[in-house]
């Protein structure tokens, strides 16, 4: 059935190794649930091999003027070099993020209890943890001005008021829907290092304003060595984690290594105003690609993510997430995932068809 003149558009970038088979998994999952309009497009090394670079202009317009963007994996083998001279898969992904003002990295964790075992942490230590955390993706050291003179180098932070406020008023809205009909309080933590950084002082000062507006949501400030020893010793006491761009990258994969499964995770990258960019955290693993083992389950979670903070569809969003936890409940299995007794391993396809079947 053809989609509707007024159905979401959708721009979905397959992009590399076995972004193509989960594409295709996200596609079948989006026909079962209602009317959107998809539109294909290259990306990352694919588009390098059409066009010579990793994100047409043309493409990247067709993502600003659509409702959401799914995007799947890029990179691979045959676009490595050395030479900056040369186009790599993911200037596509940071072109994007620049080219659509997203500035909110937006990464959940959330252990499924099928797989709990998979943790590195004993499951009394994460059970009941449920996490989001909430990076600044814009800002700070990574777009510094940076440089060596003789033996000297160096790598500037520098944040604006503005810049902080937005990422904080982000973190705040999230715990305040991350909230809604579950019976918790909502809480923000927000993790600096203002002991020793000016830019954590600004931080910390900014934030604690914001949460003025917010008085509903409960605020907390924590060094960041200290957030890093306790999502270990206490993960389950986090709602949502806000912080900066070098903070939140690293503690972002440390939080989501609690689950034991980095590959099974979604993100999601928001502006202000314009579509989201929603995709799975792992890469293309061009080592399978095309063999049909690919995981689905990550980007059949960012569908989730995309269906709840980019096109206001909470429902399907948690009949999606439901859909995974029953899947694997009953043993299925793709060929990363730790297998076991009472567990049976399937391919792409099968696993996505059980996904939509338990809907």
């Amino acid at each position: 059935m053809s989609p509707t003149e007024n159905a979401p558009r959708i721009v979905l970038l397959p992009g590399d190794g076995v972004g193509p088979e989960i594409a295709a998994a996200a596609r079948s999952l989006l026909a079962e649930l209602g009317d959107f309009q998809l539109d294909e497009h290259l990306i990352g090394g694919a588009s390098i091999d059409e066009h010579g670079s990793a994100l047409h202009d043309d493409v990247l317009e067709e993502c600003r003027s659509a409702d959401a963007v799914l995007l799947c994996a890029v990179g691979g083998p045959k676009w490595d070099t050395t030479d900056p001279d040369e186009p790599r898969p993911e200037q596509g992904l940071l072109g994007l993020r620049k080219g659509l003002g997203l500035y909110a990295n937006l990464r959940p964790v959330r252990p499924i209890p099928a797989l709990v075992d998979a943790s590195p942490l004993r499951p009394e230590r994460i059970e009941g943890t449920d996490l989001l955390v909430v990076r600044e993706l814009t800002g700070g050291i990574y777009f510094g001005e940076s440089g060596r003179e003789g033996d000297r180098a160096h790598d500037d932070c520098a944040y604006t008021v503005a810049e902080v406020d937005r990422i904080a008023r982000t973190g705040f809205e999230s715990a305040r829907r991350r909230a809604e009909g579950g019976g918790r309080r909502p809480k923000v933590t927000s993790v600096d290092k203002a002991n020793v950084l000016e830019t954590s002082r600004l931080w910390r000062e900014v934030v604690g304003d914001v949460a003025g507006d917010y008085s509903d949501v409960e605020l907390e400030h924590l060094l960041v060595d200290n957030a890093a020893m306790q999502l270990v010793s206490r993960p389950a006491e986090f709602d949502v984690i806000v912080t900066e761009n070098l903070f939140g990258d690293i503690l972002s994969d440390e939080s989501a290594m609690l689950t034991g499964s980095l590959g099974m995770l979604p993100s999601a990258s928001l502006g202000e105003g314009g579509p989201g960019l929603f995709e799975p955290v792992h890469g293309s693993a061009p080592d399978i690609a095309g063999q049909g083992i690919a995981n689905p389950l990550a980007t059949l979670l960012s569908v989730a993510m995309m269906l709840r903070h980019g096109l206001d569809r909470p429902g399907d969003a948690d009949r999606i997430d439901s859909a995974v936890d029953r899947v694997l409940e009953h043993g299925l299995r793709t060929a990363d995932l730790a297998g076991g007794e009472g567990t049976r391993e399937v391919g792409t396809e099968e696993m996505t068809r059980a996904v939509i079947e338990a809907l």
